[in-house]
């Protein structure tokens, strides 16, 4: 899923179609990365579906004043294509910085199968080391977005840390679920 194999979507699609024949009034998923199949899924249901916190990109850009940056924060930085990001205007993707937390603790862990337990502790430490890096790199970064749902656990310690927005799928399932209940 994280590399976007095509052969993937009719398997969400399917999915997707089951839980709304079992009563679901909306669909999320795991994995920030499945953004890459949110325009089928959300084709072959007639419920909202939102796969992805990358869905607000479009909208914290707008919210931040014109100079500053976005961070993202994903598990995996070089699987973040244009396509993946779906940002056309140049000016607007000039405004998005990416940084991954490969080789931390919680990408070792997910890429064993089944994938090990990380601590939180563990997950906070990769998450604050990758904005570290990010800081130093890129100034003006005004909020984060976390692209991996590993990372809801520890957005407030980012903002108490950062004294940043910080943004997860755990926003976009609330205003989804808010929208339908």
């Amino acid at each position: 899923m994280i590399r976007g194999d095509p052969a993937l979507e009719p398997a969400y699609v399917a999915a997707a179609q089951r839980l709304v024949e079992q009563g679901a009034i909306a669909i999320s998923s795991n994995c920030g990365f499945s953004v890459r199949y949110q325009s089928a899924v959300a084709a072959s249901v007639n419920v909202p579906v939102a796969l992805s916190s990358l869905l607000l990109l479009p909208t914290l850009l707008r919210q931040l004043p014109a100079g500053s940056k976005l961070a993202i924060l994903t598990a995996d930085s070089s699987h973040c294509d244009e396509a993946l990001l779906g940002i056309k205007d140049l000016a607007q993707r000039a405004r998005v910085v990416i940084g991954g937390v490969e080789g931390g603790k919680l990408w070792q862990n997910e890429m064993v199968r089944p994938p090990a337990y990380t601590e939180t502790w563990e997950i906070e430490a990769d998450v604050v080391a990758c904005l570290g890096r990010l800081q130093v790199t890129h100034e003006g970064v005004a909020a984060i977005l976390c692209e991996c749902t590993g990372f809801p656990p520890v957005a407030s310690a980012i903002r108490r840390i950062t004294k940043l927005p910080v943004y997860d799928v755990t926003d976009l399932c609330r205003m989804t679920m808010a929208s339908v209940a």
